[in-house]
């Protein structure tokens, strides 16, 4: 894998940094729930229980968790649905899909809830999500977020979200946090550096593709679907939009709202292929750049 970053990179000071990153560790975070609470209001509290809190520069309804971050699972706010304990990065591909109380919305791996639950206060808890997993243990948690959230649009479906069809139905907005490797989670767990061999994101890619597939399938003429991954590799992330884009003469990449202000750009080249252009509409958080999980993020609009 290293020596894949040296060659992604194309920079050896930029390489060392990512890998100094690793098992580093980075602060933990917080989306406060307004369907639940005013965000001044937990913030207070939580600061009234000695933690320390920072908000987040583009999401006023994050927190970074700089004292007492070791609590955070187990105050009363928690266990009442005032706040959902997830990654400054994984807050942002709800964000950029951004629907509204009239959308029919499609999370098609929506387990363990932190993205479902933001669509749903998004939305105001009206419309609809139809939130897919496939893991029976992995559906038992989201229920219990769904429910300790206080979201009440969403309808649960435990099914194989490549198989989508089944449902008969066109969704206006979908979210696509596709299973990945994790190599953006360097900072969390250092073994991504070494466990992942090529065949293993051959392998994931081909699954990212059927399920990219399936949801352009599913999505109304229009629509847009946000694509998101927790790896930095290209094979998960460029590569797939990639084949996409050669696969469909429907769709097009959409322009992102949010993490164009700091985020870097998707690559058109790397690794001696050149890509489609248009890539450089995507976007890559890097843990050693924005000292928050890896994430790649793009927007696909069906026309």
């Amino acid at each position: 894998m290293v020596e894949r970053y040296i060659k992604m990179l194309n920079d050896l000071e930029e390489v060392e940094a990512l890998l100094k990153m690793t098992g580093q560790g980075l602060p933990k975070s917080i989306r406060c729930n307004t369907l639940k609470i005013n965000c001044d209001r937990l913030k207070e509290r939580l600061e009234s229980k000695n933690l320390e809190l920072r908000e987040i520069s583009w999401f006023k309804k994050g927190f970074y968790v700089l004292k007492g971050s070791e609590k955070i699972g187990y105050l009363h706010e928690y266990l009442f649905g005032y706040y959902f304990i997830q990654g400054a990065s994984s807050m942002i591909p709800p964000l950029e899909l951004n629907p509204s109380p009239t959308d029919i919305v499609l999370d098609m791996c929506a387990a363990p809830g932190g993205k479902t639950t933001h669509l749903a206060e998004l939305m105001g808890n009206e419309g609809v999500i139809v939130a897919i997993e496939l893991n029976r243990e992995r559906m038992k948690t989201l229920r219990s977020n769904i429910s300790r959230m206080g979201v009440s649009n969403t309808v649960l479906i435990r099914t194989d979200a490549r198989k989508i069809s089944v449902l008969k139905e066109k969704f206006s907005k979908i979210l696509l946090d596709a299973p990945c490797t994790g190599e953006g989670l360097l900072p969390i767990d250092p073994t991504r550096k070494t466990k992942t061999k090529l065949e293993d994101l051959y392998r994931t890619a081909s699954r990212q593709i059927k399920l990219i597939k399936a949801a352009i399938e599913a999505l109304a003429p229009g629509g847009e679907l946000v694509y998101s991954t927790c790896s930095i590799a290209p094979e998960e992330n460029e590569f797939v939009i990639n084949e996409v884009l050669n696969m469909f003469d429907n769709i097009k990449l959409g322009e992102l709202s949010v993490i164009p202000s700091f985020g870097v750009k998707g690559f058109t080249e790397v690794f001696g292929t050149r890509l489609n252009s248009d890539i450089s509409k995507c976007y890559r958080i890097f843990p050693h750049k924005h000292e928050m999980e890896g994430f790649f993020i793009c927007k696909i609009v069906k026309i």
